[in-house]
């Protein structure tokens, strides 16, 4: 079968099987139905990951994968690095780090045994610019990039590929939902601070996903793509 994609879909991934995490949240719901309008069969888990055996019990459900989207978030703390919290900070690493340490090594052994597979971490543009007031936040960002990096280069050698997606000012409801993007203070700030001057929209950021979980993206190692409408060049 042709793996070539149609004209209205930006790849085919007819056969292959695929994991999105927190699929209610973040870019969940666009990386869903890209995924299904891109033929992939697409295996969901809706709870925040908090535990490695519940990590284990999602794995093991979803059988053989093909594909990997790490997609974890959380509405960012807004807090002064002097008042970060032991609790915060353990809370944000906990939310969005441990689960993707958790999700790697338990599908990895599966892929590396087939030599084939791929991980998409859905991560932010704000380990690579930062944010005021959300060190925290914009530290754990940080460690699924540089674990991205450090396991994408390990893996390599299988035909594994492990690559990120370091987003921001994207369309999701998680960070930018509707009354957030109606506030013209927004819009004001989305043209001073994005060259783009809109956000990102879901499809755009989902096909791009789509082309990382596909085998034109054999090439890729420990890669760290930025999509933020050109954020992180001011």
């Amino acid at each position: 079968m042709s793996n070539a994609p149609s004209e209205d879909l930006p790849v085919n991934l007819s056969g292959k099987r695929i994991l999105i995490t927190q699929a209610t949240d973040f870019m969940g719901p666009a990386l869903c139905d890209m995924m299904r309008r891109c033929q992939a069969e697409v295996v969901t888990s809706e709870n925040v990951l908090s535990s490695v055996d519940e990590v284990r019990e999602v794995v093991e459900s979803a059988g053989q994968l093909d594909c990997l989207i790490a997609n974890l978030a959380m509405p960012a703390p807004q807090t002064l690095a002097t008042e970060v919290t032991d609790e915060e900070w353990r809370a944000v690493f906990q939310l969005m780090v441990d689960p993707l340490q958790w999700l790697t090594r338990a599908v990895l052994p599966q892929m590396i045994e087939r030599r084939s597979g791929k991980i998409v971490v859905m991560g932010s543009a704000s380990a690579m610019r930062g944010i005021n007031r959300t060190s925290s936040y914009c530290a754990a960002r940080g460690a699924q990039i540089s674990y991205t990096q450090a396991v994408g280069v390990e893996v390599a050698r299988h035909n594994v590929q492990v690559n990120a997606i370091a987003q921001n000012f994207v369309d999701n409801e998680t960070y930018f939902p509707q009354e957030v993007q109606d506030n013209p203070a927004f819009q004001k700030r989305l043209m001073r601070e994005v060259p783009l001057g809109r956000l990102v929209s879901k499809d755009e950021d989902a096909s791009f996903a789509a082309y990382l979980c596909s085998d034109a993206a054999d090439c890729f190692v420990g890669q760290v793509f930025p999509l933020c409408g050109g954020w992180i060049a001011r």
